[in-house]
C-alpha cells in the first residue's frame, strides 16, 4: 500500500495521486487495537539536538569537485537560500531542509520555522537511508515547536507536530492526544480528519479510515482527492463494488481529463 507516500502531501496532479494509490505495489496493512499506531522502526525518544551534519558532510565528500567547490562557497558566504536550492536540484530535500532551518534561525519567524518543519517532515518520503528517518522527524518536531512558541494557536502546525510524534517517536499517543484536543475545538478541520484517516490506514483499521475520509467529503465536497483515498481503502477491504462507485464519483467531479481516462480504464479492470 502506498498511502504513506501521499500522506499530508497536497498533490497538484490528480493522475500522480491515482498512480500512487492504485498502480504502486500494495503492502499488507498492520493491525492494532488502537486507532493509530506508530511505526515500530521509529520507537525512539525525541532528541532536541538532532541534526543532519553527518549526512551533509558525507554528501559533500561525494560531490564532484566543481559542484563541491561551488556549494562550499555558497555556504561560506551564507547564501542559505541558494544552498537549499542546490540540494533540491540534486534531489536531496533532506539536506535542503537543514539550510531552510538555518534561515528560520536567523529570522526567528513562525512561518519560517513551520516551513522548515514541513520540509523535514516531507523529506522522510524521499530519503533512501532509513537510518536518517528518525532524525528527520526529530528535526521537524524541533522546528514546529519553535514556531509554536510564537504562534501557539496555529492549528496546522499543531497537527503537523502531532503527526511527527505519531509517526516518528516512541510516544505516538502523545501525538494522538494533541490531535484529539484539536478535534474537540475544530472537528471539521479537513487536515486533521485526513491525518486521522491516514494513520488508521497505516494501522490497518480501514473502517475507521473510511469514516474519516467520508467526514472530509462531508465537510469539503470539493476535496475530491479524498475519493481516491476512500476508493483505495475499499479496495483493500476487497469491496470492489464500493471501490468502483467511489471512483466513478471522482470521475464525475474531476476536471482532469487524463485522470478520468486512466481511472475509467482501471474501473474496467475492476469489473472484469
Amino acid at each position: 500500500m502506498s498511502t504513506k507516500k501521499t500522506q499530508f502531501v497536497l498533490i497538484g496532479c490528480s493522475l500522480i495521486l491515482f498512480v500512487l494509490l492504485f498502480i504502486a505495489p500494495k503492502i499488507a496493512p498492520k493491525t492494532s487495537d488502537e486507532e493509530v499506531q506508530g511505526p515500530v522502526s521509529s520507537k525512539i525518544k525525541v532528541n532536541e539536538n538532532a541534526n543532519l551534519d553527518v549526512y551533509v558532510s558525507m554528501a559533500l565528500k561525494n560531490l564532484e569537485p566543481s559542484k563541491k567547490t561551488m556549494v562550499e562557497r555558497l555556504m561560506a558566504s551564507k547564501k542559505l537560500d541558494s544552498v537549499s536550492v542546490f540540494w533540491d536540484k540534486l534531489k536531496r530535500p533532506d539536506l535542503a531542509s537543514v539550510f531552510v532551518e538555518n534561515m528560520a534561525r536567523l529570522s526567528n519567524k513562525a512561518a519560517d520555522w513551520f516551513k522548515a518543519g514541513n520540509r523535514y517532515y516531507y523529506a522522510v518520503q524521499f530519503t533512501q537511508d532509513k537510518t536518517e528517518v528518525p532524525l528527520l522527524y526529530q528535526c521537524a518536531i524541533r522546528c514546529f515547536s519553535q514556531g509554536l512558541k510564537t504562534e501557539p494557536n496555529n492549528t496546522d502546525a499543531r497537527i503537523m507536530l502531532a503527526s511527527c510524534y505519531v509517526e516518528g517517536t516512541g510516544e505516538p499517543m502523545e501525538g494522538i492526544a494533541m490531535m484529539r484536543e484539536i478535534e474537540k475545538k475544530d472537528s471539521n478541520n479537513v487536515k486533521l480528519q485526513l491525518s486521522f484517516a491516514f494513520f488508521s490506514v497505516k494501522s490497518g483499521q480501514l473502517d475507521k479510515a473510511i469514516a474519516r475520509f467520508n467526514k472530509v467529503l462531508a465537510v469539503d465536497s470539493n476535496y475530491i482527492e479524498a475519493y481516491l483515498h476512500l476508493a483505495d481503502a475499499y479496495e483493500q477491504q476487497g469491496k470492489t463494488e464500493k471501490t468502483i462507485e467511489v471512483l466513478e464519483k471522482y470521475c464525475n467531479k474531476t476536471t482532469d481529463v487524463t485522470a478520468q481516462v486512466e481511472i475509467k480504464k482501471y474501473i474496467q479492470q475492476l469489473k472484469k
